[in-house]
Order: structure tokens, then sequence, then C-alpha cells
């Protein structure tokens, strides 16, 4: 067949920039997927330990676990169709926990290494939009 469906129009194989381009979505979906898990964790109380119940955090942590519970579900599921929308809310979702864990950090207390993580997927993010673009922008040319 070569390239042909049963009907006669082409198929299309995805190259391999946009077959890693999904994966990654995919995998960031996950991790978004855990974290959102962990806020819900913390907020039904399922693991004793200093405020790790709702009832027990200072309202500043309430506040940032209700919302991180709420919409780290929906960015996992943006990113993993793969949709737009769903980078924004991640975007949001890590930009809330870079200032908790940032600015401030004498509040939410640090946590470095998920900045880091944070601060990686953008700028791998970044690149792979960069690259994807310069590569559908050289094969119409």
């Amino acid at each position: 067949m070569n390239g042909e469906t049963l009907s006669g129009l082409t198929s299309t194989r995805p190259s391999q920039l946009d077959s890693f381009y999904s994966g990654f979505h995919r995998a960031i979906a996950l991790a978004c997927l855990i974290m959102g898990l962990f806020y819900w964790v913390r907020l039904l109380g399922f693991y004793p330990g200093l405020m790790w119940r709702f009832d027990l955090m200072p309202v500043h942590w309430q506040v940032a676990s209700v919302i991180l519970a709420v919409i780290y579900p929906f960015a996992s599921v943006g990113l993993w169709l793969i949709a737009p929308w769903g980078a924004v809310i991640w975007f949001l979702c890590a930009a809330a926990e870079v200032v908790m864990y940032g600015p401030l950090s004498d509040l939410f207390g640090d946590n470095y290494p998920l900045i880091g993580f944070h601060l990686l997927v953008a700028a791998s993010y970044g690149a792979l939009r960069f690259v994807r673009y310069r590569s559908r922008r050289k094969a119409m040319q």
C-alpha cells in the first residue's frame, strides 16, 4: 500500500520529534497527576503528620492546597490530550509552586528540587516548541 489507506487517502506518520513531544506531554501529565494526588492526600488527611490534615493547616496552606489539588488534575488531563490549555494550566500550577517555595518560603518552607523540576520542564517545553516551530517552518519552504 506504501503510504495509502484503504480509502485511497495518504496517511502521514508523526515524525520522531512529534512522537517525542507527545511522550514529553504524557510524562509531565503523569507527574501532574501524582502531584495532584499528593495535594488530595494532604487535604483528606490520609497521612498522619504535622499539617497533613486540612483542619490543622494554616490558612495560607489551606488555600494553596485546595487550588493545587483542583487544578493539577486538570493540567494532567490537558497535557495527556496534548491540548494547548493543558500547558497553560500546568504553567499556573508551576508558577504557584515556584512562588510558594521561592519568595514565600518563610510561609511554605523551601523545596528547591521542585522549583528546579518546574524550571527544567519549562525550559524543555520551550525548547521543544521552538524546535518544532523551526522544523515545520523549514518543511513549508
